[in-house]
């Protein structure tokens, strides 16, 4: 809430008093003022600039995991062609890395 925003209900707030108190009413509308400004302050509210700059990422993030999905989509899909290269792969993996182990347990001894 801009500051104009405050002082104009502050000054409305003010306005609204019993003919009998206006006579305090530069005060009145100064300490509605105070009041209204630590209460926005507790509040924890963005800018609308804020809140346009984090809708737009969001934006992009949703157009971002809609494309992935739909690779994704695409990849399983297409998983029972690449089935049989995938387990050798595993196979080829698993007979590279005991090879390794076993040239480290030689070296340590």
């Amino acid at each position: 809430m801009a500051n104009e925003s405050i002082e104009k209900l502050a000054r409305t707030l003010a306005e609204s008093v019993p003919e009998g108190i206006r006579s305090v009413r530069e005060d009145l509308e100064k300490n509605f003022k105070s009041v209204l400004q630590a209460g926005v302050a507790r509040m924890d509210l963005v800018t609308r600039e804020e809140f346009e700059v984090q809708e737009a990422v969001l934006a992009r993030t949703r157009q971002k995991l809609e494309a992935l999905e739909s690779r994704l989509q695409e990849l399983e899909s297409s998983k029972p062609a690449g089935k049989k290269a995938t387990k050798k792969a595993s196979k080829k993996k698993a007979s590279t890395k005991k090879a390794s182990t076993k040239k480290t347990n030689t070296k340590k001894t």
